[in-house]
């Protein structure tokens, strides 16, 4: 069974938010999935079904995203998920609008929802991450007022695009390994050093 967690803030005013793309991702997969997300628990919504031969729970925190972690560790403990088997949907900053990225073991990336869950993790943040590019603030403006700010009219023609190929991303991670899928959207495909570290963590299991 694989957690498929969205990003995001709850509330009418952040729907189109930057920083909700990933709430955005997890209801396209929901819609073209036939789930429905509407159990409320533990602040969150919830829907359970299945992707072709995998059994998914699609997730929705409602907690706002800097406690995310409270949201993501129960459902996970509840459910009795692993946590290689949790797949996070959250933007960024760094990479220009448009670009989507898969990481796993190791990112430089920060995230206040990562960084929630990675706090109450006890054996390592090891789960693979769908990063997508929103664009970076201009000069002097604050981070967080960018990220809860709303695409423009002409980013929104985009953003439908980002969301389908984020969805194709998530379908394959649900289907193939992580590298697989990291040499398959990243630039760069997956580095030596993470190719190492992956055999070593499956021989370990």
């Amino acid at each position: 069974m694989k957690l498929i967690v969205g990003f995001g803030n709850p509330g009418d005013k952040h729907v189109n938010n930057r920083q909700n793309i990933g709430f955005k991702v997890v209801d396209i997969i929901a819609n073209n999935a036939n789930i429905d997300i509407r159990v409320k628990k533990k602040k969150s919504l919830i829907g359970r079904g299945k992707i072709g031969e995998c059994d998914v729970v699609l997730l929705k925190p409602q907690t706002f995203v800097n406690l995310i972690g409270e949201s993501v560790l129960y459902v996970a403990s509840f459910l009795r998920i692993k946590i290689r088997d949790v797949i996070c949907i959250f933007e960024d900053t760094s990479l220009p609008l448009g670009k989507v990225r898969v990481d796993y073991a190791k990112t430089e990336i920060t995230n206040d929802g990562i960084e929630s869950i990675s706090k109450g993790i006890k054996t390592g943040s090891k789960f693979p991450r769908v990063i997508i590019g929103v664009g970076k603030p201009e000069d002097g403006e604050e981070l967080q007022a960018y990220l809860l700010k709303d695409f423009t009219f002409e980013e929104n023609l985009i953003v439908i695009d980002i969301l389908n190929k984020t969805e194709r991303v998530i379908l394959d991670l649900l289907k193939m390994s992580v590298e697989a899928v990291q040499d398959k959207y990243n630039p760069a495909g997956t580095t030596v050093r993470e190719k190492k570290r992956e055999v070593i963590i499956r021989k370990v299991k």
